[in-house]
């Protein structure tokens, strides 16, 4: 089988609070090559691991991890909604093969996806449903949450299932890097509008969505501009992660608490458990007979986020 990989951040700001055009035309010239990629490489299955900002998964059943079986779109920001092509058989296959494999997943016949898995198949395929794939939803934003070791171990199950189907396989990574946007907690919420919309917030009205995407479009202005509270950008962070992703340095990488990656990079960096679990998942696909490569990274604190890309391939 052949395997490819690619890990891309995304940010729900693009069109809406732009840096300059030069780093604009920077993240879509990176974009286009990542696309043209997979296009020539013309995968038989996507595996997409992606997070969820409380537009699909919420706090009256919030999973560590969800394979979707079906799979729609909600359409917040400049996303589309509708569904994705997901093929129900090898979908539960998987989930049945990773719950062998000793990961307590759940699955969903009726999962309701955001941007994070959204944009990179827009971005990437150009369409929600171009080529199949199975979506696999990971907790970011809602404590407790598992930690890098456990991302890990779900990505090699994901991965050593696809390695026995010989399929070509892509698995994208999306969402991080350092990050802090306004993103309301449970733990500190007060107003009972809030708290329901984190417990049970399904299906929004579009004033209420238009009015949520006007406040994380002021909190980047704000961000940008210097008058933010919001937790700064940490290159270094970012960088030394995706190094130690591209080293596929598994003891360094278990070693990440979940503490110290909301102090040091801020409490949506963890969304880079999605780039754990889609890197061991290509690891174990492909044997590890292959090579990672860092594709990109600059912080843009308009998008409020380190945002880089990290690829690789394997041919067995």
């Amino acid at each position: 089988m052949e395997a490819r990989l690619t890990c891309l951040s995304h940010t729900p700001l693009k069109g809406y609070f732009d840096p300059v055009p030069d780093v604009v035309d920077e993240v879509a010239n990176l974009v286009a090559g990542l696309r043209a990629e997979l296009e020539a490489y013309d995968p038989e299955i996507i595996y997409l691991f992606a997070p969820d900002h409380y537009n699909g998964f919420f706090l009256d059943a919030m999973p560590q991890f969800c394979l979707g079986i079906a799979a729609d779109s909600v359409g917040d920001y400049q996303s589309s909604a509708g569904p994705l092509d997901v093929p129900r058989e090898l979908a539960e296959a998987c989930a049945t093969a990773v719950v062998d494999d000793g990961i307590d997943l759940a699955v969903s016949y009726r999962m309701l996806v955001d941007h994070g898995f959204a944009q990179p198949l827009e971005e990437l395929t150009g369409t929600l449903a171009r080529y199949p794939v199975i979506p696999i939803f990971i907790n970011a934003v809602a404590p407790p949450l598992a930690s890098f070791h456990r991302a890990r171990l779900l990505g090699e199950a994901v991965g050593r299932f696809a390695r026995g189907r010989g399929q070509r396989a892509m698995f994208i990574g999306s969402g991080g890097l350092s990050h802090n946007p306004p993103v309301p907690q449970m733990a500190t919420a007060t107003d009972p509008v809030v708290i329901e919309r984190l417990i049970a917030g399904r299906n929004p009205t579009p004033e209420a969505r238009d009015a949520r995407q006007a406040r994380t479009v002021a909190a980047a202005t704000a961000f940008a501009g210097g008058s933010s509270g919001l937790h700064p950008l940490n290159a270094d962070w970012d960088q030394q992660l995706m190094k130690d992703l591209a080293a596929r340095d598994w003891p360094a990488l278990d070693a990440y608490r979940n503490a110290d990656i909301t102090d040091r990079a801020g409490a949506s960096a963890h969304e880079v458990k999605t780039w754990v679990a889609a890197t061991a998942a290509m690891d174990a696909a492909s044997g590890g007979a292959w090579q990672a490569e860092v594709r990109y990274y600059r912080e843009i604190p308009e998008w409020i986020a380190g945002f880089g890309a990290l690829t690789g391939a394997a041919a067995l």
